[in-house]
């Protein structure tokens, strides 16, 4: 059983090893609450994964140490785990997804830990380490659904009330429920009217359908881009302090997620990974039920691959109004193009892609598509474009948004 106790015994034992993360006021996030980030994101290896696991690890016997240690992660926990061994000089393995992304492999070797990579997802690597930790006699340091890792977790709801003590509500990622069993317990022994909102990725929604169905619900496909939160059966443990101690669950698309990290990063210099901006994307899309509050959004991680950045930018603009795409119908003769890119020149817009055709075989004989990619400030800055594109008798005939 968890006990604050023991929370509390987890914040001795991580003292001189975490950074205590700074909470931020995000005055340039749009929402009905006040927001303010818990930067996880800066924690050692990234995330808030070193909590957990280090306290973990600090429990284990001299001889569960000697024999090593098993884990199985995307990458944060890996991270996390590979590092509090190297601190305690532990043998250890990780059995990663094949899919993880480069960054978070290599991060997770640079610490000394063996890599196991399995074909599949987070759900296949757990179980070649179940399978190790039986064939090597090595302890398993389970990812979530223990409670020495929810207890460092929760370290987290501590430190949130000691940094701001009029805080309504926390908001927190949730892929198998450890971090947000820890806050939500520490949180709430503390202070008992203190809301608790979860956050899951639409397409990885295992804690929310079982916590709206009140059974223990798995999902066969977990297809995020927030791979830190992408697992398809809950923790068991989590889901029973998950239904004493959190209010809400809630989801948000590929494309919210996207936009929050767009704006994480150009409003508040912050960098985050998928899993790391959900909560923050119920906020800014105001998914909260609350309006004039205090509320805290955990930013989990900034591990996010690189090599995804581009789409996920892309995304962002295309969702926020800030960049889009639209066909025009136009009679294939001289001077047209310039009429259109002269109308979007007077009413602020910056075209940055222009692709012709005059051969789809739905248009007149004499027409032609264009298709012209432009950069806008906002929605209400497109929609101004678009009317004034109509009044000067062009068609639209397609739009991406």
């Amino acid at each position: 059983m968890l006990k604050i106790d023991k929370v509390y015994d987890a914040k001795s034992v991580l003292k001189d090893i975490i950074r205590k993360t700074d909470i931020i006021y995000a005055n340039n996030l749009v929402s009905d609450n006040k927001i303010y980030l818990k930067t996880e994101n800066l924690q050692l290896t990234g995330s808030f994964k070193i909590r957990g696991s280090y306290y973990k690890i600090s429990k284990l016997t001299a001889e569960e140490k000697s024999k090593g240690i098993v884990a199985c992660s995307a990458g944060n926990h890996a991270q996390g785990v590979a590092l509090a061994a190297k601190e305690n000089i532990i043998p250890c393995t990780i059995c990663m997804p094949d899919c993880a992304p480069l960054s978070k492999i290599e991060a997770t070797k640079s610490y000394g830990a063996e890599v196991v990579l399995v074909e599949g997802a987070y759900d296949e690597s757990y179980d070649c380490a179940k399978k190790l930790c039986t064939e090597k006699n090595m302890t398993f340091i389970h990812p979530f659904d223990d409670f020495d890792i929810i207890a460092g977790q929760g370290t987290i709801g501590l430190e949130i009330l000691e940094q701001l003590d009029n805080v309504d509500a926390i908001v927190v990622p949730i892929g198998g429920g450890g971090l947000i069993s820890g806050v939500a317990f520490a949180a709430k022994s503390l202070k008992p009217s203190i809301k608790i909102y979860g956050v899951q990725a639409q397409k990885a929604s295992s804690m929310y359908k079982s916590f709206y169905e009140n059974k223990l619900t798995a999902i066969h496909v977990a297809s995020t881009f927030a791979d830190g939160i992408a697992v398809k059966n809950p923790g068991i443990n989590t889901f029973e302090i998950i239904k004493e101690y959190v209010d809400e669950i809630i989801t948000v698309s590929e494309d919210e997620i996207a936009a929050s990290i767009l704006m994480l990063m150009e409003k508040q210099k912050i960098v985050a990974e998928g899993a790391g901006a959900v909560s923050v994307a119920a906020a800014v899309f105001n998914k909260i039920p609350l309006k004039n509050k205090n509320i805290v959004c955990i930013v989990s991680g900034g591990n996010i691959d690189i090599n995804i950045i581009d789409r996920v930018m892309s995304r962002g603009l295309l969702l926020s109004g800030r960049k889009t795409s639209f066909t025009i119908s136009l009679e294939d003769k001289p001077g047209q193009l310039v009429a259109v890119a002269k109308v979007i020149s007077d009413n602020g817009g910056n075209v940055v892609a222009v692709d012709y055709d005059n051969g789809d075989p739905d248009m007149d004989i004499k027409s032609c598509f264009i298709k012209i990619t432009l950069e806008t400030r906002n929605h209400q800055h497109l929609n101004k474009i678009k009317q004034a594109m109509t009044e000067n008798g062009f068609r639209i005939v397609k739009e991406r948004t």
